[in-house]
């Protein structure tokens, strides 16, 4: 219920996010991955706090750790072109 009635305002952020996006001539694809990650990162949070709250700490931590290996499953791209970057940057 609470995420509904939220539902407008994320969207005003992710909107905002998405015009600073193309005012700053940053890849979408980039910025549509942060928005994944943090997704994920509410997601399994949300879903870690359930299970702790049922009783399931065992199960929780479980969660959270899944939820941290898609993170960096996600962000691999995107690291991977910061670091190619740096490396561009620094002379030879």
């Amino acid at each position: 219920m609470i995420f509904l009635l939220l539902v407008d305002k994320i969207y005003e952020i992710i909107h905002m996010l998405e015009k600073l996006a193309v005012n700053a001539k940053v890849n979408m694809v980039y910025i549509e991955t942060i928005l994944k990650i943090i997704g994920i990162a509410y997601i399994a949070e949300f879903a870690a706090q359930i299970t702790k709250d049922a009783g399931q700490g065992a199960l929780a931590s479980k969660i959270e750790l899944a939820g941290k290996i898609m993170i960096l499953a996600m962000a691999i791209p995107i690291l991977t072109v910061l670091i190619e970057t740096i490396i561009k940057l620094i002379p030879s």
